[in-house]
């Protein structure tokens, strides 16, 4: 019967042990008869020990052996036992040198074939029994705390005792304890099978259980195997809950289960540097595969805006973890997980790409004709700051999206919009060059909606609400990092700008109805006649104005402060004047309707777009005694 076994006698650790662990050859032992017969006296000697120790323990000719743990009954005898294994491959190494045909190298081998079994069954228990203590927190912490210590250096401290933790007081956890002591176990046997040739069948036992546990854990993270053609008949709504899952999930996975699984696996196959790489790669490839697979399935179905920032979740997520990646799946025996990431990540920033172009070719072809009411904020803008605000959270993974995208201006823009050399000299990134652009598409078609609105002092109140929506939106969001105070300062003009063609606009009949000098002489008819323009005016300005609508408090006070600096001034000088005047004539109060301080008044109604009170203005003309009332009650 051919004896497996013999091929121990020649397999080599992929580490070199230390010198006074080195196995002895012939070489080792003097070549005369005196030391030659005591050296295999020693050796004898070492069979026999092993002989008693190995026979104990055979749970094929001991019934207590088969139901009882060499290393959970007594952890001394364990390091006893594998002391006796190496002190037998010794043996076996001298006797194939002097006589690869002896008896007693058929013995040792036989022995050690039997140890070989107790030891597969050993290491197949204690990866079974501590499934729930080998979880990557407490390998972490074992890992971390062992590292502070020296290398194993010989076989009485392969097997770490109970004493030494007991020494680390309570600064370890019991499941930490339980998680060190098995770790510590499962290598002393790794080592002592891979030594004696028999790591294929630790390897095998340890890719099954590990496997399954790599598997189980993904299952319960709620990693769903699923093939591109079920994520691509999926509605968004199905999807993006997925995603959401997937995000926490990777996290784990990464930072916990194959950060603990790597962690494990070079600690108990440290003495082979091929082995532990082809143990990881086959517990740990298929499942890393799949979960780096899905962002891929997302990226390539069909793009949306509202995709977007699921999508930049999913980049930003795996572009954050890439050095962890990296690190543990470092083997190029698992290059195809890093590829499967890299894969994903540039798919995501394909999509991103595409959405970009979609959402600027949106904006641009937005064809809506109904006018906002009152001219106030259009959803447009509110959409677009919106999407671009949030865009700005993610600028620093769409900077390396776009840092190689050139921006290609193929729009036609008004000229004006380029007065400012911003695009060319600024010294913005990529990323604020391509979200200012957005903006400027969007304000460009703003501007064009304009031409919707039959009165040019609303369609300048539009504006201005509109650019002080957006001002507002990058003034309070990361987008003023992007976009800088200039930009900021810069479009703050803009909206005075057009606040101030709204007044000159809206206001010019009211101003104009009065004279240039309103305390200059003028005869009684000319005053009545400035009375009986403004007061018309006046009225039709305002009754316009009661719907129209200014959103931001702060632009709307400023705008009433100035058109009554602009008004009120001018018209309680010509009041104080020739109100005497007026009183002398007929029909006063229906030719002086308004005491400056009604106008104050007044002015502070406009901008709720309610368009209440403009129709209590208009109804009030018939009835004078209404508009004094109201001065009374409000001055």
């Amino acid at each position: 019967m051919p004896r497996k076994g013999m091929r121990s006698i020649f397999f080599k650790a992929s580490s070199p042990p230390s010198s006074h662990h080195s196995s002895p050859t012939r070489s080792t032992y003097s070549s005369s008869p005196l030391h030659h017969t005591f050296s295999e006296s020693l050796m004898e000697e070492n069979i026999e020990n092993a002989q008693s120790m190995i026979a104990n323990w055979d749970f094929e000719s001991s019934t207590s052996a088969k139901v009882t743990s060499l290393f959970h009954e007594d952890r001394r005898e364990a390091k006893e036992y594998l002391k006796c294994v190496k002190n037998l491959q010794n043996a076996m190494h001298f006797f194939v040198a002097d006589n690869s045909s002896s008896d007693k190298l058929v013995r040792a081998q036989n022995l050690m074939q039997i140890a070989m079994k107790r030891l597969e069954k050993e290491f197949y228990q204690i990866l079974s029994s501590n499934r729930d203590y080998l979880d990557a927190e407490s390998v972490s912490s074992r890992s971390s705390r062992a590292s502070t210590r020296s290398s194993v250096s010989d076989t009485e401290d392969e097997v770490e005792s109970e004493d030494e933790l007991r020494n680390a007081g309570e600064s370890i956890s019991e499941v930490e304890r339980v998680s060190s002591l098995a770790m510590s176990d499962l290598k002393a046997i790794a080592d002592c099978m891979i030594s004696s040739g028999y790591g294929k069948e630790c390897v095998k036992i340890y890719k099954i259980i590990r496997k399954s546990i790599i598997d189980e854990g993904l299952y319960n993270i709620g990693v769903e195997r699923l093939s591109f053609s079920q994520v691509q008949k999926m509605d968004w709504e199905v999807v993006e809950p997925k995603i959401k899952n997937w995000l926490n999930a990777l996290k784990i996975a990464v930072n916990t289960l194959f950060h603990g699984e790597r962690i494990l696996c070079d600690h108990v196959f440290q003495s082979s540097v091929s082995i532990r790489e082809s143990c990881f790669a086959e517990i740990s490839r298929e499942g890393a595969i799949a979960l780096f697979g899905f962002p891929e399935m997302v990226a390539k179905c069909k793009k949306s805006p509202e995709k977007m920032f699921r999508t930049l979740d999913l980049y930003e997520t795996i572009s954050d973890l890439w050095p962890e990646i990296q690190s543990i799946f470092s083997f190029e025996s698992t290059s195809a997980v890093r590829t499967q990431a890299i894969t994903s990540l540039i798919k995501l920033g394909e999509a991103v790409r595409i959405m970009l172009t979609d959402f600027e070719a949106a904006i641009s072809k937005d064809s809506s004709k109904s006018t906002v009411p009152g001219g106030g904020v259009h959803p447009l803008t509110r959409y677009v700051m919106n999407y671009v605000a949030f865009l700005a959270d993610y600028s620093g993974i769409l900077a390396d999206i776009v840092a190689d995208w050139p921006l290609n201006v193929q729009s036609p823009l008004p000229e004006s919009y380029f007065e400012s050399s911003e695009f060319d000299e600024n010294p913005a990134s990529a990323i604020s060059v391509r979200l200012a652009w957005l903006i400027l598409v969007l304000l460009c078609k703003l501007d064009g909606k304009t031409e919707l609105y039959k009165d040019a002092s609303l369609s300048y109140l539009f504006l201005a609400n509109n650019l002080q929506y957006v001002v507002v939106k990058v003034r309070s969001s990361n987008l003023r990092y992007l976009l800088g105070d200039e930009w900021v300062t810069k479009h703050d003009e803009k909206v005075k700008q057009y606040a101030a063609n709204y007044e000159r606009m809206g206001w010019s009949k009211v101003l104009s109805s009065l004279p240039e000098n309103p305390t200059a002489e003028i005869s009684p008819e000319t005053v009545n006649e400035c009375f009986k323009k403004f007061n018309s005016a006046f009225e039709e300005a305002h009754r316009k104005q009661t719907s129209w609508i200014v959103t931001d408090p702060k632009l709307r006070d400023e705008i009433k402060v100035s058109v009554a600096k602009k008004i009120v001034p001018v018209y309680r000088a010509f009041y104080e004047k020739f109100r005497v005047t007026s009183r002398r004539g007929m029909g006063f109060e229906s030719v002086v309707r308004f005491a400056p301080d009604d106008l104050d008044n007044y002015l502070s109604d406009l901008f709720y777009g309610t368009g209440v009170l403009g129709s209590t203005l208009s109804s009030s003309s018939s009835s004078p005694s209404s508009f004094h009332s109201r001065g009374r009650r409000s001055s």
